[in-house]
C-alpha cells in the first residue's frame, strides 16, 4: 500500500485519470472536479487507505449497444479511479512479466494488432483451422472467491487485498437502486482488465502445457489447430476447464470451430488463399456502416458541414486501426458508399430545389429536370448520371471529407 500510495505513482495516476476523461460516477463528481477534492479530502483519504478502512462507493451501471446485443458498463467514481489507477500501475509492474507471451489484451507494449499477426503466423504455418472460444458475458461472471485466491497468491499486503475485495463487492448503483454484485469485476474500472489477465492466465498456462498454438486478448480467445477433428476435441477440453476449474462459462452460439476466414478475431479475418492476407471483417463492415447510416442520418437536420466535421473524427478513428488490413479494396468500397450517402443526404436537404441545386452544380437543363421529378428514392437517384456529375467524391474530399483509402495507404 506504501507503494501505491507514493507521490509519483500517485501523480502519474490523475493525470491518467484525467486523460481518459469519461463520464462520472454514481456520487457524480466529474474529472474536472477531482483535483479540487483531493486537495481538501486527500489527507483523510490517504489515512483510510493506510488503515485498510478505505471503502469503495457503488459503481454507476450503464447498458451501452454492442455487436449482437448490449453490454453493461460499471462505471466508478472519480475518487476510485484515481485509486485503482494508482493501484493497477503498482500491480501491473510486479504482474505483467509473469503473464503468457500469447496475452496481448490490456498490457503494455502489446495491442490488438500484434495479437492478429501471432494469429495469422499460426495460419501461414498450416495450422488452417480455428477453435473461437467465446466467453458468455465475461466480466460480468467472474468468480469472486476463485479471482482472490489467485490474487492471494501474489499479494501478501492485507490492505490491498482487503481494498480490491470490497472493489469486486462494492455494488452497483441501476435506476436509483443498489444492486449486490456477488460475481463479477466491473467492466469499465481501470483494475478490472488486470484482474482479467490474472484469472485467465491460468487458461494460458493450461494452453501452454497442452502445447497449444493460441492467441488472447482479454477474452477473446484463438486456439489454432491443423484439422476439424481436433478442433473439435480442443474446443470440448477446453471448455470443460473453463467450466470445471475457472467456473466461467463459455458461449456455444457464438463459438465455433471453423477456418480462420470464416470468422472473426479483434475486426479482422483473412482471406482464404495463401498467404492469407489480413482483411476488415465483415461484422466490422457492418458496424461501421451503421455508425456512418448514424451520422448521415437524412432526419438529423443538421448542415452539411456538421455531418463532414462528424464524419473525419469517426472515419480517421476507424482507419488508423483497420488499416493495419492488408486488403485494401474493401476501403475504396467504403469510400464509394459514404459518397452515395451524402449524395442521398443533400439531396433529402435540397428538397423542391434540387433542380435549381443540380443546374448550379452545372447539370443540363433536361437533366435536372428529368432527376428532379424522377419517383425514384435518393438511394437510387444517389448513383444517378445527375448526382454522379454535380456531387463526385472530390465535392465532398474538398470539403473535409477523408479518403479511407488514401489513408489507408499512407504517404
Amino acid at each position: 500500500m506504501e507503494r501505491v500510495l507514493e507521490r509519483s505513482n500517485l501523480i502519474q495516476a490523475l493525470r491518467q485519470v484525467k486523460s481518459n476523461a469519461g463520464s462520472p460516477g454514481a456520487d457524480g463528481m466529474s474529472v474536472e472536479a477531482l483535483s479540487g477534492h483531493l486537495r481538501q479530502h486527500w489527507p483523510d483519504l490517504r489515512e483510510r487507505l493506510l488503515a485498510g478502512t478505505y471503502r469503495p462507493q457503488p459503481v454507476r451501471r450503464v447498458e451501452i449497444p454492442k455487436a449482437g446485443g448490449r453490454r453493461m458498463l460499471g462505471i466508478p467514481s472519480v475518487v476510485d479511479r484515481f485509486i485503482q489507477q494508482a493501484l493497477l500501475q503498482v500491480l501491473q509492474c510486479d504482474w505483467d512479466a509473469s503473464f503468457s507471451e500469447h496475452s496481448f489484451g490490456f498490457r503494455p507494449n502489446r495491442s490488438a494488432h500484434m495479437a492478429v499477426t501471432c494469429a495469422q503466423g499460426y495460419l501461414s504455418a498450416g495450422y488452417s483451422w480455428v477453435v473461437d472460444v467465446d466467453l458468455e458475458k465475461f466480466f460480468d461472471r467472474v468468480n469472486h472467491d476463485k479471482l482472490m485466491a489467485r490474487v492471494k497468491q501474489r499479494i501478501s499486503d492485507a490492505r490491498v487485498l482487503k481494498l480490491i475485495d470490497r472493489y469486486l463487492k462494492a455494488g452497483a448503483l441501476s435506476a436509483g437502486k443498489l444492486q449486490p454484485t456477488p460475481e463479477g469485476t466491473p467492466q469499465g474500472g481501470p483494475l478490472s482488465p488486470l484482474l482479467a489477465n490474472l484469472l485467465l492466465d491460468d487458461l494460458d498456462k493450461e494452453l501452454e502445457r497442452r502445447g497449444h498454438r493460441f492467441a488472447r486478448y482479454a477474452d477473446d480467445c484463438n486456439i489454432y489447430v491443423r484439422s476439424a477433428k481436433a478442433g473439435q476435441r480442443v474446443m470440448a477440453s477446453v471448455t470443460k476447464y473453463l467450466e470445471r476449474v475457472l467456473k466461467l462459462k463459455v458461449n456455444e452460439t457464438k463459438s465455433a470451430v471453423d477456418r480462420p476466414w470464416k470468422r472473426k478475431f479483434l475486426g479482422f479475418s483473412f482471406t482464404a488463399r495463401r498467404p492469407n492476407r489480413r482483411r476488415v471483417a465483415d461484422a466490422a463492415v457492418d458496424r461501421f456502416k451503421d455508425q456512418v447510416r448514424q451520422i448521415t442520418r437524412r432526419t438529423s437536420g443538421v448542415s452539411l458541414s456538421e455531418v463532414l466535421t462528424q464524419l473525419r473524427v469517426y472515419l480517421k478513428g476507424w482507419t488508423n486501426y483497420f488499416r493495419f488490413s492488408q486488403t485494401l479494396s474493401r476501403f475504396k468500397e467504403l469510400d464509394k458508399w459514404i459518397v452515395r450517402r451524402l449524395r442521398c443526404y443533400l439531396w433529402k436537404q435540397w428538397g423542391r430545389r434540387g433542380y435549381r441545386e443540380l443546374r448550379a452544380l452545372g447539370v443540363t437543363r433536361e437533366l435536372a429536370w428529368n432527376t428532379s421529378k424522377s419517383a425514384h428514392g435518393p438511394w437510387r437517384l444517389s448513383r444517378s448520371p445527375a448526382l454522379s456529375f454535380a456531387l463526385p467524391g472530390r465535392y465532398f474530399h474538398a470539403r473535409g471529407l477523408p479518403s479511407l483509402y488514401d489513408y489507408a495507404i499512407g504517404p
